[in-house]
């Protein structure tokens, strides 16, 4: 993907991700399909805001909100807050295992430890794609993968 070029400084890795995305019947956790977003936009010098909406039908509509910036240690880290009233905090990993350019960040959460993956994908749509995954005794466990384009 031409335009997976991570930038200088903390914020650098999230350079690619800069922009409005768009994952249309995307397969969610529970099984059923709908349609998501997810902007990415500097909020000041320091931080980078996610505004991220998955449109699930009857059951309405799940949003998140998360900043990425520099954690109190010095790392690249990020705070998530969801409608439900969830959050989670996680920091900057590797995922080579999934793709050489890959950004990743690990949270740990009250049902274990939960990795979320950006990577570019390669099929020339201009878009990357995004994973959810457990840590389980093997490896890790994807239970979401999506497709975003610009949009």
């Amino acid at each position: 993907m031409d335009n997976w070029k991570k930038g200088r400084g903390m914020l650098g890795p999230l350079a690619p991700l800069l922009g409005r995305w768009v994952a249309n019947s995307a397969k969610m956790p529970d099984g059923s399909v709908g349609d998501c977003t997810r902007e990415f936009a500097a909020f000041g010098a320091g931080f980078v805001r996610l505004d991220a909406s998955w449109e699930m039908g009857a059951r309405g509509v799940y949003r998140e909100i998360a900043m990425f910036g520099q954690s109190d240690d010095g790392a690249l880290a990020f705070w998530s807050f969801t409608i439900n009233g969830k959050r989670s905090t996680g920091r900057l990993s590797d995922a080579s295992d999934v793709h050489s350019d890959a950004i990743a960040f690990v949270a740990e959460m009250p049902a274990g430890t939960a990795r979320s993956v950006y990577w570019p994908d390669e099929d020339g749509g201009g878009g990357f794609r995004f994973a959810v995954e457990s840590k389980v005794k093997r490896g890790w466990n994807r239970f979401l993968d999506h497709r975003y384009r610009p949009g």
